[in-house]
């Protein structure tokens, strides 16, 4: 599990109203999003001052839809979305939400970008989906769930147990990960690792609780970029902290792993030097 504090328990009728609520709100997203997938016509802006900060329509779009299912489904509990912010609620429960994670990878027709939906208490995630609207894919985690619905059926979501850091695959989502600093830290795991592949976005996360990659590192995330992926990662045998062993619920620096051996290993190196 992830370094953060302790998670209240929900009561069974409380956590399967919540389960199919994500359900819904990803059944939404999906139904929002496709129409503008691949479009010759997506509208794009840039949100950022400077450099490249990329939203679509489909990004938008997809918030409100599931916004609008928390009103008639959740109205007592607070949300947190990356294009329409936070909303206050009164239930102790904040659903976090990213439309699109990987815009970029949207707008560029690649699928590797995904609806981002968790269920977050004081402690942190406690369940949540990564959905893949396009290949069909939704990777769930929590309330005792770890599974993979795909078009070709259920299947479990299990972290694989690699054998050391030399054996093991590494992804991130930029080369340049972050400052300098951040990047001599990410090299000296890289280097140390068999494989290093970038430009996966959310997609990355849903492999590793899937058991086909060992490590995720990344640096400057935002909360509604990561509080999905760790309820689906710790659901499926992983752990995710920040680069000091903390909690990562928050953003920032984030190192998610296949199990805790890999997870030191790749933290220790991560913290040579003061990175």
């Amino acid at each position: 599990m992830s370094a953060t504090a302790s998670r209240p328990m929900l009561d069974p009728a409380t956590r399967d109203a919540l389960q199919r609520c994500a359900h819904e709100l990803a059944d939404a997203a999906r139904a929002a999003i496709l129409p503008h997938f691949r479009s010759a016509a997506l509208d794009t802006e840039n949100k950022a001052s400077a450099g490249f900060d990329p939203v679509t329509v489909a990004d938008r779009a997809a918030e409100r839809a599931m916004r609008d299912v928390l009103v008639r489904l959740r109205p007592d509990d607070a949300i947190l979305g990356e294009e329409y912010g936070a909303q206050a609620g009164s239930s102790g429960l904040t659903w976090v939400l990213d439309p699109i994670d990987g815009t970029r990878a949207f707008m560029s027709g690649t699928p590797t970008w995904g609806v981002l939906i968790a269920v977050v208490t004081d402690g942190g995630p406690v369940y949540g989906l990564i959905d893949q609207p396009y290949m069909g894919e939704r990777f769930e985690g929590g309330f005792g769930v770890a599974q993979l619905t795909a078009p070709r059926g259920i299947s479990p979501l299990s972290t694989r147990p690699v054998g050391g850091l030399d054996q093991a695959i590494v992804f991130s989502t930029f080369p340049e990960i972050g400052t300098a600093g951040e990047r001599a830290a990410f090299e000296r795991v890289s280097t140390a690792a068999r494989l290093t592949r970038y430009g996966m976005d959310c997609y990355a996360y849903g492999l590793l609780a899937l058991g086909q990659i060992d490590l995720v590192i990344e640096a400057g995330l935002q909360s509604y970029d990561i509080c999905a992926p760790i309820a689906v990662i710790e659901a499926a045998g992983g752990v995710v902290t920040n680069w000091q062993g903390g909690p990562a619920h928050n953003g920032g620096q984030v190192l998610a792993a296949a199990n805790p051996a890999i997870h030191a290993e790749a933290l220790a190196l991560l913290a040579e030097r003061g990175a």
